[in-house]
């Protein structure tokens, strides 16, 4: 009898694993937090006159932590530089070290994505220090 249901409940299962993976799967589900208001695009570029960061250089370095985070947390260099020139300073995030202060971006990319991006001025070019999926909790194993 078992050998008479065995096809139908492997292709039940299988039907059932397909539908679970669709709907699981990045992109499908837009995993934002309905409580928190976030623009729907970008404004544009915010630089203004008093801006602490130069968002027009062209040299961005990536730390090795950055690097980690991005691959975990699906953040490509395009949407680095979106919120580069989009993002709005999180001045309550600013934190100042012995190697100067690093500034939190805040902004949607282009793939829907709410993220804060930490950069720090030094000398003539942007570290990334790290990068923060705020609607998301990825598994990452950096250190």
């Amino acid at each position: 009898m078992l050998k008479k249901y065995l096809p139908v409940i492997l292709l039940i299962s299988a039907a059932i694993m397909l539908y679970w993976i669709k709907t699981n799967q990045r992109g499908k589900h837009n995993n934002i937090n309905i409580s928190r208001e976030i623009p729907a695009v970008n404004p544009g570029p915010v630089a203004a006159e008093n801006d602490p960061i130069d968002r027009t250089t062209n040299t961005i370095e990536y730390s090795k932590h950055a690097r980690c985070r991005m691959a975990c947390r699906h953040i490509d260099e395009t949407e680095v530089k979106e919120i580069l020139t989009t993002g709005v300073i999180n001045y309550s995030k600013v934190e100042e070290t012995g190697e100067g202060k690093s500034y939190p971006l805040e902004g949607v990319t282009h793939d829907k994505q709410h993220v804060r991006i930490v950069f720090a001025p030094h000398e003539n070019k942007l570290v990334v220090v790290t990068v923060i999926d705020l609607d998301t909790e990825w598994t990452c194993n950096c250190n």
